[in-house]
């Protein structure tokens, strides 16, 4: 009762030109993210398989990249929950002021630690570098079968689940509510949760097409943010696994002619030695 409540309230005009700077803040924060990001990857190779620098640099690429990518798809959940904010503290129920802050913050810390994953798995793939992964070899297939992979998940119903979860954020927010910072963290990171469990093979297929290029984080930015804000989310996400199956046999069968696709090398920079890369 409370929520539908909450959904039929018109908002006053000082929550709506609240709303209308928290969306521009945000907004403006992944702008300066992808200039950040362009930056820190200008010359580094965008290969797949490439090496990712020092933990430390890598870390907060990620964290910055995340925010250039997520931020503008995640913004109408932040927005609906600095709105609930707004009324639970109107009602004198306790909610912090700085809550809806605190929820991006634990958003953003389940986005870092699958990228941690991410970059243990390549560290230790690195490490072993078996010879038939080389490009020319099994490594092409490799690359393929991931985007290909990632393009299947689309279809499943384990996409569909969370992707609802991350369209109709209102129900979710309001029924899994908690007071306080500590909350606000927790109620952002099961928001970060489900958002991964919604785009962890997204984020594969890049790490396939190569991660430190600006322009393939583009394009899977615009593929999630497609899914989750055009108003045909079922035609959305069945086009998104289209595409990524189509791209993944090109890359496959036919790297060369991919726009944008750049093959790798193999000339021992994909290697352990090339983690050890610092910037």
């Amino acid at each position: 009762m409370e929520a539908a409540g909450l959904r039929r309230a018109p908002p006053t005009p000082r929550v709506k030109r609240r709303q209308f700077v928290l969306l521009a803040g945000l907004l403006a924060l992944a702008v300066v993210a992808w200039v950040l990001t362009d930056d820190r990857m200008a010359g580094m190779d965008s290969t797949p398989g490439a090496a990712l620098g020092g933990l430390g640099f890598y870390v907060t690429v990620w964290v910055v990249m995340m925010g250039a990518m997520m931020f503008p798809s995640v913004a109408p959940t932040v927005m609906m929950y600095d709105r609930l904010r707004d009324g639970h503290r109107a009602r004198g129920r306790g909610a912090a002021p700085d809550a809806t802050p605190i929820f991006v913050l634990g958003y953003l810390l389940v986005w870092t630690a699958a990228g941690l994953v991410a970059y243990g798995l390549l560290a230790a793939g690195g490490e072993l570098d078996p010879a038939f992964l080389a490009w020319d070899e099994a490594g092409r297939w490799l690359a393929g079968g991931v985007i290909v992979a990632a393009g299947i998940y689309q279809l499943t119903p384990w996409k569909q689940a969370c992707l609802v979860k991350c369209r109709s954020p209102m129900m979710f927010l309001a029924e899994r509510w908690r007071d306080g910072r500590a909350g606000a963290l927790g109620l952002g990171a099961r928001h970060g949760t489900w958002c991964l469990g919604c785009c962890w093979a997204l984020m594969a297929a890049l790490f396939a097409v190569g991660v430190m290029s600006i322009g393939w984080m583009a394009v899977i930015a615009a593929f999630i943010a497609a899914e989750k804000l055009l108003p045909w989310p079922k035609n959305s996400r069945h086009a998104v696994g289209v595409a990524l199956v189509v791209l993944g046999l090109a890359v496959s069968i036919m790297p060369a002619d991919v726009p944008g696709f750049s093959e790798r090398s193999d000339n021992g920079m994909s290697g352990g030695a090339g983690m050890q890369m610092m910037r």
